[in-house]
């Protein structure tokens, strides 16, 4: 089985992979301070909830934001397995090509979204993930990576707001019952989701107006909070990220 791994900055998401079957995805707090072994401990403590021990594991793929969190799960996979891990970085094969001025700039994640993207949908495609930024790239009809922006995520903006308004208090992110809030609390939430989802669509609208017309797919784990408000969003993949990370496993593995 295949361990797809995508450490972002805020949430690390595990993937496991029976050939193309997703099987199972786990969630757990980022923390780059967690020693190898710890992270095998965690591992070993999902895979048992399915009757399963890290031993099932032939292969490894890893997305990283993280360097230090990078350089953890080299070490685990060089003490504790067999395989050597495909790391998406400079280099790595992903059969897209990547138009963007300096390639290496382009974060691990947002390539495997393209690659993804494009394998369920074809091109032009929108990518909108509702990470710790939310970011929103696009790939061509050839398949090419062309280039994207990126705005603070939700929790981002959330977190500067109650830190910089100290009448503010936090507030549980579900959507509203009305636009128009008849509470702090339903005004925070309505401007919150009511507000990424227009400024989403507004990007996406000038993306299409280069791009011409194209799907829209979301991703993150705020993702879907905020598509079905979006206009533009039309599928919302919450394991994208995982699924191109499998597919650039089967090209350098």
């Amino acid at each position: 089985m295949l361990l797809a791994v995508d450490a972002g900055n805020s949430h690390t998401v595990l993937g496991l992979f029976d050939g193309a079957e997703h099987v199972e995805s786990w969630r757990l707090a980022t923390n780059a301070d967690r020693t190898s072994d710890e992270h095998l401990g965690l591992l070993g403590q999902f895979l048992s909830r399915r009757g399963l021990t890290v031993d099932v594991l032939t292969g490894m793929v890893v997305s990283s934001t993280v360097p230090r969190l990078t350089a953890v799960l080299r070490a685990m996979a060089d003490r504790y397995f067999s395989f050597r891990p495909v790391v998406l970085e400079p280099g790595t094969r992903t059969g897209m090509a990547i138009l963007y001025e300096d390639p290496r700039q382009v974060g691990p994640d947002r390539i495997a979204n393209a690659v993804g993207a494009f394998d369920r949908f074809g091109g032009p495609t929108i990518v909108v993930d509702f990470g710790t930024a939310t970011t929103i790239d696009a790939t061509s009809a050839r398949g090419e990576y062309l280039g994207g922006a990126v705005m603070p995520g939700i929790e981002v903006s959330l977190d500067a707001l109650f830190v910089r308004a100290a009448a503010l208090s936090w507030v549980e992110l579900v959507p509203p019952r009305r636009v128009i809030g008849k509470s702090t609390a339903e005004s925070i939430q309505s401007g919150v989701l009511y507000g990424f989802a227009a400024a989403v669509d507004g990007l996406c609208r000038r993306f299409q107006a280069e791009l011409g017309e194209c799907t829209v797919v979301s991703t993150g784990g705020l993702g879907e909070l905020v598509a079905p408000l979006s206009e533009c969003i039309g599928h919302h993949e919450p394991w994208l990220t995982l699924h191109g990370l499998r597919l650039i496993h089967e090209m350098n593995a």
